[in-house]
């Protein structure tokens, strides 16, 4: 990340927190939870979606931009009962992707990339679909989270398994 992403991205978060504030921030994100604001995560996500499919650019980094505010949201609010806070999501997903990536960024998958060339590029896109499946089907066995089926709840009807 660049400087200036770090800062624009301190920035956001410092707005967050001034929205949140006690004492001058805004009744209404005062007023929310993250119960409250579930349904707009998955309004926000579909229009992602949509942005994605129009093939808008401007209309994709809005909507972009407004799925990044509910993550900003969300840690804001779980910071403040000291549960975790934004750098911890970041920590975890950055740990997430190393972990499921053992091709890229494991030390011998780093030699192996820079002896082999791009000559075996669908050979190594194989693997890492491979990879990628059974390290997140480890994760889910060790994690059996049956709470997981009530985040379907939010999907539309045909769109449920």
């Amino acid at each position: 990340m660049s400087k200036l992403d770090a800062v624009a991205m301190q920035s956001l978060l410092e707005l967050m927190a001034t929205l949140r504030d006690p004492i001058r921030g805004c009744p209404w994100d005062l007023q929310q939870t993250p119960q409250s604001i579930a349904p707009f995560t998955v309004e926000e996500a579909y229009e992602v979606v949509d942005a994605i499919e129009s093939g808008i650019d401007s209309k994709q980094c809005e909507e972009l931009g407004d799925l990044l505010l509910q993550v900003v949201f969300y840690a804001q609010m779980a910071s403040e009962t000291q549960r975790f806070d934004f750098n911890q999501v970041v920590d975890g997903i950055r740990a997430k992707l190393i972990r499921r990536h053992p091709h890229v960024f494991a030390p011998a998958a780093n030699a192996a990339a820079q002896a082999h060339g791009s000559a075996q590029h669908s050979d190594r896109l194989v693997a890492a679909q491979h990879h990628w499946e059974r390290i997140k089907s480890e994760e889910k066995k060790r994690a059996a989270r049956p709470r997981t089926r009530r985040c379907w709840r939010a999907f539309p009807s045909s769109c449920r398994p």
